[in-house]
């Protein structure tokens, strides 16, 4: 229950008061992802003890792996396929983002100009089959997963990102995307903060979901189509031995002729794919269901995911049942643990609650019921790319960046494609023959990361040395400023 509110000293200035609030709003908060929470969620599949064989392992069973499996067995029902997880459907990062979809595979369109200009057609094209394919999966297996398709708003805080905004109208209306320029009052009347000064709203093929619902669901579809699913089954190694690929377990070894690795963030404690994948972490908070009256103070009739245009942004969207999911703050821990204990205190949070009612002061009767983190797989390019191992029989399929949730299932169709020996045209674009720039070894990856976070907390008031940095890290390949 909301904590009664306790009276501030007459001394007290608008900073005080916003720190006030986010500390009694964090003060009964459970450090657990809300998607997870739940007394419906399916029971695990039982671990691999003994030996097995696969045509095509796929290891990891978050979005990329649990799309690659139903792929495979649609196109070749006579396929083999197993399907091992460290821990359980979705308890790594598809049971913990904001959802927000969208038809971009490369996190966005100007991030795809920014690194494959020769591919945008090829990608604008793969993106809309992408999207449609996902529609037609959910139709198909009857998966609901509270999606909800309103679209999404880029909203410009302060009035010096209008032009952003601007540029990226005439972006998406050049590429033939549905958008509509919004200055501050017509921004106001979607969604009312203080802090908005316009918006952009894309209105086709986007929009929120319910990413442990959905990845559930994902996985009735697998079995249906029968997918081999093993949980609690980490992967030990992988030794080529010619002909197939033999995978280790805790408990087994499973025989392979092909291997996709859809192990997003956590790959990044493999020494060939740390290379160029480094884990970051994202947090996020998700308040108490909102009342009618409380929905009336900031609008948001029309439901829509939210971006906002800061350095180091936020991001948020409705639930079912009226929460507010307020995302942002990146974190980074040396050597990436799957679970880092400072997460589960209010410690690394309160900067973020305070962002949440910088955002709507209005909402100060509001309390937070969850709040927790989650890995990101974060690249050079911020998109997803491929890695190919033992001769072809392996590829990895990641890098998402904080963008997989309706990427992944396109990163797992190029990875099936690449795994399988396909001729798609496709696969011969920059962006699947590629690979993102390498990224430094611990301790200069640790040291570079909080560097530049702390540079993305600052920049945009204080500016100096810290945008400075930031462009150096985007000389790097990060598009950070």
């Amino acid at each position: 229950m909301w904590p009664p509110a306790r009276p501030l000293p007459p001394y007290a200035s608008p900073l005080c008061e916003i720190a006030m609030l986010g500390e009694r709003a964090l003060a009964n908060v459970t450090f657990y992802p809300f998607w997870l929470d739940r007394p419906d969620a399916p029971a695990p599949n039982a671990r691999l003890v003994g030996n097995t064989e696969a045509d095509l392992l796929i290891v990891g069973g978050g979005f990329t792996g649990l799309w690659a499996a139903i792929l495979a067995k649609e196109a070749d029902p006579s396929q083999n396929v197993v399907l091992i997880e460290a821990e359980n459907i979705a308890s790594g990062a598809s049971g913990r983002p904001g959802a927000i979809v969208s038809t971009s595979v490369m996190h966005g369109l100007h991030n795809a100009i920014r690194i494959f200009p020769k591919d945008i057609a090829t990608l604008e094209a793969l993106g809309q089959a992408n999207i449609a394919g996902f529609l037609a999966t959910l139709d198909r297996y009857g998966i609901d997963c509270d999606a909800e398709w309103n679209g999404e708003l880029t909203v410009a805080v302060g009035k010096g990102s209008t032009p952003v905004l601007r540029q990226e109208y005439e972006l998406h209306k050049q590429h033939g995307h549905e958008v509509m320029l919004l200055d501050a009052d017509e921004t106001r009347r979607q969604l009312n903060s203080p802090l908005f000064e316009g918006g952009l709203w894309a209105k086709k093929n986007s929009g929120t979901l319910h990413p442990a619902k959905l990845a559930w669901g994902l996985k009735r579809a697998a079995l249906t189509l029968g997918v081999r699913i093993h949980e609690y089954t980490p992967l030990g190694e992988l030794a080529d031995e010619g002909g197939t690929v033999v995978a280790s377990t805790r408990d087994g070894r499973i025989r392979a002729g092909k291997v996709l690795l859809a192990t997003s963030a956590f790959a990044a404690g493999h020494p060939h794919i740390k290379k160029r994948v480094a884990m970051v972490r994202d947090r996020i908070l998700m308040t108490q269901p909102l009342t009618d009256e409380q929905m009336d103070r900031i609008g948001w009739k029309n439901r829509q995911g939210v971006y906002d245009t800061r350095t180091q942004l936020n991001y948020m969207r409705l639930t079912r049942d009226n929460r507010i999911l307020f995302g942002g703050r990146l974190g980074y821990f040396f050597g990436g643990p799957r679970d880092p204990r400072l997460d589960r205190t209010p410690a690394p949070y309160t900067r973020l609650a305070e962002a949440f009612f910088r955002t709507f002061p209005q909402l100060d009767d509001v309390g937070f019921t969850h709040a927790w983190s989650g890995p990101i797989d974060l690249t050079t390019r911020m998109a997803v790319h491929l890695q190919t191992y033992h001769g072809g029989k392996v590829v990895y399929a990641g890098g998402y960046s904080g963008f997989g949730v309706s990427a992944s299932r396109f990163g797992a169709d190029m990875g099936l494609a690449k795994l399988m020996g396909s001729n798609r045209p496709e696969l011969d674009c920059d962006f699947a023959s590629t690979m993102p720039g390498t990224i430094p070894p611990e301790p200069f990856r640790y040291l570079g990361a909080r560097l530049t976070m702390y540079a993305l907390d600052t920049a945009d008031a204080k500016g100096g040395w810290r945008n400075l940095w930031l462009k150096f890290v985007g000389k790097l390949g990060f598009p950070l400023s």
